[in-house]
């Protein structure tokens, strides 16, 4: 056993105990543990050449299907009546897409003057862990860096995880004491017809202006439409449930199959954790900040709060948005409106990273 097995053996017992004690991700983080173990064991060769975990990989990742069948299951979670009602808390999902881009140019940045050696491709594919959106991620990354695959992964669903302890301090510094105790009026209620519509409205006119977002959205829209038609609910329930959880699994130990102590312990590994800190950051302040530019043209004020669900941590980071308004006003019931810009974010971030594909793959 080389040092760098054992220290990625001791790095997926950590994953481990994040997953099993503090309950981060564990979906996710569990299975990406156990296969960062399974692919540090000296001659078990399971991660590479026809190793389980390696099929896994080719199979699910490499070809994109895993993210793309997650994001269907997605889609048949999600609820487009937020964002019909109040329409435009899509803005406040766009402009915490401004994340992503602002970290591309900083990863540039920082390889012009000599800290790191990313290529454009790798600095899309780190950017994109602004988006918060762990499937958008692995997809972005299989297609243009598969090598950073590992460490993109697990940084973007630690950064998922750490939701309540990253936004709170971001969204208090960003907002006055005023601005947070805005209460909202209630959401008008949503026709069937009008959530049937939009999931096919979406992808026609994000798919003929963007055709490389017509995967993950068109994955999306499918799940959604599913849910929202009422015809095929045996078809909406398993894609909901069984067929989530299959692939979850196998895409955990996909992802932990790229964690092997020669890919994983590099000096760019460091770069992306830091980069995609950043991104994620930027991302929620973008919200946060376009919430208060919108007050300034509105008559109907919107708590700036739900700018942060902004990024698509689906609904980790409404649950925040609501959680940090409740502290301030006791009946500041703010779940409901924040699901409008976090639904945003999922859009915003499939739309970001068919931009990236279509520019530089």
């Amino acid at each position: 056993m080389t040092w760098g097995q054992g220290l990625m053996l001791l790095v997926g017992m950590l994953l481990l105990y994040l997953a099993i004690i503090k309950k981060f991700e564990p979906l996710l983080l569990l299975p990406i543990g156990f296969g960062a173990i399974l692919a540090n064991i000296p001659g078990a060769g399971i991660a590479e050449g026809t190793g389980i975990l390696h099929l896994f990989y080719v199979i699910g990742i490499e070809s994109g299907a895993f993210p793309l069948i997650i994001f269907m299951g997605v889609g048949a979670m999600t609820d487009f009546g937020p964002l019909l009602a109040n329409p435009k808390t899509l803005l406040l999902g766009a402009a915490a897409q401004f994340g992503i881009f602002a970290t591309v140019l900083g990863a540039m940045g920082l390889t012009a003057i000599g800290i790191f050696d990313f290529s454009l491709t790798d600095a899309a594919a780190i950017g994109i862990i602004g988006g918060a959106d762990g499937p958008t991620s692995i997809y972005v990354a299989s297609k243009l860096a598969p090598e950073l695959l590992g460490a993109i992964a697990v940084a973007s669903y630690s950064y998922m995880a750490l939701v309540p302890l990253i936004q709170p301090p971001i969204m208090r510094a960003l907002t006055t004491e005023k601005e947070r105790q805005i209460e909202m009026v209630q959401l008008r209620e949503v026709s069937t017809a009008e959530k049937i519509i939009f999931p096919i409205m979406l992808l026609m006119l994000v798919a003929l202006l963007l055709p490389d977002a017509a995967p993950l959205l068109g994955m999306f829209a499918f799940g959604n439409l599913m849910k929202e038609s009422g015809v095929v609910d045996r078809l909406s329930d398993t894609t909901q449930n069984a067929l989530i959880n299959i692939v979850t699994i196998f895409l955990g130990l996909a992802v932990g199959s790229k964690l092997m102590a020669d890919k994983f312990l590099q000096p760019e590994t460091l770069g992306i954790l830091l980069l995609g800190m950043i991104a994620f950051a930027i991302g929620t302040a973008s919200g946060l900040l376009m919430a208060k530019l919108m007050n300034l043209f509105s008559k109907n004020k919107i708590n700036p709060l739900i700018g942060s669900a902004g990024v698509s941590a689906v609904p980790m980071a409404a649950r925040v948005s609501n959680k940090v308004g409740l502290e301030s006003n006791p009946h500041n019931f703010l779940l409901m409106h924040a699901m409008g810009p976090n639904v945003a974010g999922v859009i915003g971030s499939a739309i970001a990273a068919g931009i990236m594909i279509q520019l530089l793959s």
